[in-house]
């Protein structure tokens, strides 16, 4: 018989001598192999002792102050014979009375990994502002010199003392114009690529307008914000600079369908710098941007008068927030020409003044007049004239699609077939699932032949389905919706279907990962039929309307000197620098490379013909590069899902890893889960037979 012990938050847990202790350990278990976290959990009851009851606060009692809060989990260890055996968190559940006394608690052991779950819960990207919010520390305004700029040679920037080359790059995708390329036309305000008409005309006012354009970001940036903001540490196994697959790959900051949506952050006059003094009001204090209020007690509170008077063009509307302690207590608005004025009341607190305005717009002056009730005296504070440019920012939490954060991460789970547990050091580690078996972290396998009790044993079906489909959640946009019409069956871009034997009876099964998956058009000359070194992406659905669709996941391919294209920095046409000719731009790709004949990896599940050339065939599919060996082993006739009971020695279960192979009867064993009755220290096995 085995001692177990139970600690939560460095308490001794008392535990019933009967009590049963199970513990599943699993790794993507083959009836869900779209399973990303491994994960286990366990509930049990301890007695109402002496020490749990003080450990719980009496939860059974809600009259008890500061009790127990059932709704959060915290620090548990579990250990064999005094040596760790799983580190996780405990959840209370509740009690359990007999005859209305108090008998037990309930609570729930979980694997470290489930508290992603917990963590991260619900959260969209727009809430990775962890860290000061670093991930906007790679903003850049949103114009057409900024996105022209992002167009021809990206943005390395520099945050929290690093560089990032390529942060942000603009991608040639646009959300509602259609591009072409004729050189013998010169028709105004289209999409015509080609660099044609001469002088100032508006035969000139063609080619990709900057507002059709947006930001592109680094996914790895979103890694490293998801990381800053829960407080997490993912390993560099996959995440890693030198995994092109994984570091090349960017999100198109596309938040709504057609225009970009007005920055969270939009032009704004961010500080006043020019408060003055007055000595004599003991109770404010103006140093920089901020007004202190202080030493108000009781009902006590200073009166006041802010005034912002404006110069600006007729009918622009502003908003004036009063901010106080980095919360916004008041906020009123005004129409130009006309001043806005508001009566505030002021408590203790450190106070800013922040005017929004989406335009060029001229503050004239800001007064804020205060009285002090208890101790008569008066302050007003002037701010001087400003400007406030008409540029705003692009804000990446505030222009980032609209996805959870967990799903983001599953679905990279779910392109890469990526697998992920926890460190003792608290590190996630993530790799794929052919990396982690090849990479057993106990060297050996174990030999578990003596410990398996041969009267238990059960052979079954590995795999219960015969037919499995890799595809993506988005397929909406015009030239996926075409593939997918003129495809025999009607298989939707990029998706692959994996068949068993066609005699098995099973079901199917779906990995679908919640991206856009775009097709992309190379452009031809229509006038000569030359092909064109220019692809590009065209948001837009079956009807040419512009389209949201699921966030959109692309390789950029940096075409440098080559053939020019026409960018459109004004519309309708103003003068000669409102149209630049370049030859240098990033064009988007399903593949780290354009040329088929090279590439090995792409973001196609399926063997696609190459958008770029028109006849190549990409090879280095999803499926290929991390799915194969996995699936094909798992459809092998051979292979069989093997149930065992066995007792296996302390040593073995405090030391095992689901990377592991037990060896039984000289047969090598991949582990599927181990399910262990701590207490009888008998083990419930299912493994995998591995075949050649």
């Amino acid at each position: 018989m085995q001692q177990i012990q139970l600690y939560i938050s460095g308490t001794k847990v008392d535990l019933f001598q009967d009590e049963s202790v199970s513990l599943t350990n699993t790794i993507q278990n083959i009836k869900d192999i779209s399973k990303v976290f491994t994960s286990f959990s366990q509930s049990f009851v301890v007695p109402a002792s002496k020490v749990n009851n003080q450990l719980f606060r009496h939860y059974y009692n809600y009259n008890v102050d500061d009790g127990f809060d059932g709704r959060l989990k915290v620090s548990a260890t579990i250990e064999l014979n005094y040596l760790t055996f799983q580190k996780g968190k405990i959840k209370l559940e509740g009690t359990q009375l007999k005859k209305n006394k108090i008998y037990g608690y309930k609570i729930t052991f979980y694997g470290n990994t489930v508290e992603l779950n917990d963590l991260i819960g619900e959260d969209t990207l727009d809430a990775l502002v962890g860290d000061s919010n670093w991930i906007d520390g790679f903003s850049k305004p949103y114009s057409s010199t900024a996105i022209y700029s992002g167009l021809v040679s990206g943005y390395d920037i520099i945050n929290d003392s690093i560089n990032y080359p390529n942060a942000i790059i603009t991608p040639l995708i646009t959300h509602t114009t259609r591009l072409f390329y004729d050189s013998a036309s010169d028709t105004a305000d289209d999409g015509n690529l080609a660099p044609n008409g001469n002088g100032e005309s508006a035969a000139m006012n063609h080619g990709v307008y900057w507002k059709d354009l947006k930001y592109a970001i680094r996914i790895d940036l979103i890694i490293k914000a998801i990381e800053k903001t829960y407080g997490l540490t993912f390993s560099t196994d996959f995440f890693t600079s030198t995994n092109a697959p994984y570091y090349n790959l960017y999100m198109w900051m596309h938040r709504k369908k057609g225009n970009v949506e007005d920055p969270n952050a939009p032009a704004t006059f961010p500080q006043l710098v020019d408060f003055g003094l007055d000595s004599t009001m003991t109770n404010v204090l103006a140093t920089g941007q901020t007004v202190v209020v202080s030493n108000q007690t009781g009902n006590n509170k200073i009166t006041s008068t802010l005034t912002v008077n404006v110069n600006a063009a007729e009918n622009t509307v502003y908003t004036v927030n009063v901010i106080r302690d980095g919360i916004i207590q008041d906020s009123f608005s005004a129409t130009a020409p006309s001043a806005a004025q508001a009566n505030i009341d002021l408590t203790d607190g450190n106070y800013q003044v922040q005017i929004v305005v989406r335009e060029e717009f001229t503050i004239d002056s800001i007064t804020w007049e205060m009285s002090d009730l208890i101790i008569p005296e008066s302050h007003t504070f002037n701010v001087s004239a400003y400007t406030i440019p008409a540029t705003v920012q692009f804000v990446p939490s505030a222009q980032l699609p609209p996805q959870k954060v967990l799903e983001f991460i599953t679905g990279l789970f779910k392109l890469f077939n990526l697998t992920a547990f926890v460190l003792d050091n608290g590190t996630i580690k993530v790799q794929t699932l052919d990396s982690f078996y090849a990479a057993p972290s106990s060297g050996s396998p174990f030999d578990i032949s003596s410990f398996i009790d041969v009267s238990k044993s059960q052979v079954n079906v590995a795999l219960p389905y015969r037919e499995i489909i890799f595809e993506y959640k988005g397929l909406g946009t015009k030239l996926a919706l075409q593939h997918e019409q003129l495809t025999t069956g009607g298989v939707g871009w990029g998706t692959t279907e994996y068949m068993g034997d066609a005699k098995y009876d099973g079901g199917v099964y779906k990995v679908e990962a919640p991206f856009e998956h775009m097709k992309y058009e190379r452009l031809i000359d229509v006038a000569t039929g030359n092909e064109k070194t220019i692809q590009y992406g065209w948001m837009v659905n079956d009807n040419d309307e512009s389209y949201l669709g699921s966030p959109v996941l692309f390789y950029p391919i940096y075409q440098q000197n080559q053939d020019s294209i026409r960018f459109l920095s004004d519309r309708p046409y103003v003068n000669t620098g409102s149209n630049i000719d370049i030859n240098d731009y990033f064009i988007p790709s399903n593949s780290v490379s354009i040329d088929a004949s090279t590439s090995t990896s792409n973001i196609n599940y399926n063997q696609e013909n190459n958008e770029y050339d028109f006849t190549g065939v990409f090879s280095g599919t999803l499926f290929q590069n991390y799915y194969s060996t996995y699936i094909t082993e798992m459809f092998n006739s051979k292979r069989r899902l093997n149930r065992f009971t066995a007792y296996i020695p302390t040593n073995i279960l405090l030391n095992y890893t689901l990377a592991d192979r037990f060896i039984i009867n000289n047969q090598s064993y991949k582990i599927n889960s181990v399910n262990t009755n701590l207490k009888t220290g008998e083990s419930t096995l299912e493994l995998l037979n591995e075949v050649s």
